[in-house]
């Protein structure tokens, strides 16, 4: 019943009450306070500690999610896949056991070679409990967060975002601690994040249960793609940092770092959309439908963004620490991807939904080749710039292919 309502007050309204769009806003919520707490966090580290102690604590805490990453094998996407099909107790309970033992396995495999993947990171050697500690946190929360989205009760995945967000507070404290003081920092925070998050799955009765076979071999082609496609797509992000240190100095990796941070205030956009998506489709929703609802979201959001980060990215810069204005060249290319960020995006949470893991594969494994190969031949080029042009042209081929992709399958 019209009750006298404009009509884009109805339509708001309605909007809200979709899952799509209330997933989509607390994704996007989350990765908001995510990033501005991450970049007040690494405002506060640039000016409380010395740039190579930042430079080594990025370095530090990339390794950590790339461990995490490893130990995922596509478990987390089961999660969503799954949950409305399965137990959740015993989904959720076998994913965190096995992610979590491969984590610290992983863990302690990274800190017995440390001389051979990287020299200057011989403090994870030196603090091994600790980083181990922290690892499996970090591992927890992966898919406590996971099972929020997955339960499509995204406001509470947004609640343990915030409770991330504490590591600003340890900063102070610290200090006295050099690099290891960011990364306890950040660990502190995993750990209490993990603790409470698993706290209210259990009042929405996701208790670990009993290891459910069943669900490993039904899982297995599914996590197996889907493991090979996430690690593909987000190693670059991890891998980076350690290629700039040892190329570049712990100088440019805090220049890289920080540029990438704040760019990754508009790759949220198009990922917590593009996850709704996968969500919704999981749970038998019109997939074409939701998409190009979810594709009109993204470009009316992603535009203005885009636009404001081009043009006054330096002044973000600038706020954190003169020095790092260096990165704004880098800044405005990330900016600028966004947009074939968002269409790569899209298409692996269509793949996701259509079990298709050929297509999702093969699109990431083009992508993470670019970006990673072209990094390393273009920064000795470029400089840090070169991450940016490989940036540019890894996700830019990979919408060229995605659209032909979409064509050929008869989507347009």
């Amino acid at each position: 019943m019209n009750l006298g309502l404009p009509k884009n007050l109805i339509e708001l309204k309605q909007h809200l009450h979709d899952p799509l769009f209330k997933n989509s806003i607390f994704i996007m919520l989350t990765s908001i306070s995510s990033a501005g707490f991450g970049f007040f966090f690494w405002m506060l580290a640039a000016k409380l500690y010395p740039k190579e102690d930042v430079g080594i604590a990025t370095a530090l805490i990339s390794s950590m999610a790339l461990l995490v990453l490893l130990s995922r094998f596509g478990l987390g996407q089961s999660i969503i896949r799954f949950f409305p099909e399965r137990d959740k107790g015993s989904v959720f309970g076998t994913s965190v056991a096995i992610t979590t033992f491969f984590a610290v396995l992983f863990g302690i495999i990274f800190i017995a070679g440390i001389d051979t993947w990287s020299p200057q990171l011989d403090i994870a050697r030196e603090y091994a409990p600790l980083y181990l500690i922290f690892l499996a946190a970090s591992s927890i929360i992966s898919l406590t967060g996971v099972s929020f989205i997955g339960i499509r009760r995204a406001e509470y995945y947004f609640f343990q975002s915030l409770l991330v967000g504490s590591r600003v507070i340890f900063l102070f404290p610290l200090v006295f601690l050099g690099a290891l003081g960011i990364f306890s920092s950040v660990g502190v925070s995993f750990t209490l994040a993990s603790l409470l998050s698993a706290f209210f799955l259990f009042r929405f009765g996701i208790k670990p249960s009993r290891m459910d076979r069943e669900f490993l071999n039904d899982s297995l082609h599914f996590s197996a793609g889907n493991y090979i496609a996430g690690l593909l797509m987000t190693a670059p992000n991890q891998i980076l940092p350690i290629m700039v240190l040892n190329i570049l100095g712990a100088e440019e990796t805090a220049h890289y770092y920080i540029a990438y941070a704040i760019a990754s205030l508009l790759f949220m956009i198009p990922l917590a959309f593009s996850t709704s998506l996968f969500v919704e489709g999981s749970h038998g929703e019109a997939l074409k439908k939701n998409t190009l609802k979810a594709l009109f979201a993204i470009v009316s959001l992603l535009t203005p963004a885009m636009i404001i980060l081009y043009l006054f990215g330096g002044f973000l810069l600038g706020i954190i620490g003169k020095s790092y204005v260096e990165g704004f060249d880098l800044l405005r290319i990330f900016a600028f991807s966004s947009f074939f960020v968002a269409i790569c995006q899209l298409y692996f949470s269509i793949k996701k939904v259509q079990k298709d893991v050929k297509g999702l594969v093969f699109v990431s494994a083009l992508i993470f080749v670019l970006i990673t190969g072209l990094s390393y031949v273009f920064m000795l080029e470029f400089g840090i710039v070169g991450i940016g042009y490989a940036w540019m042209a890894g996700y830019g081929l990979g919408s060229l292919v995605v659209g032909g992709m979409v064509w050929r399958e008869g989507w347009v």
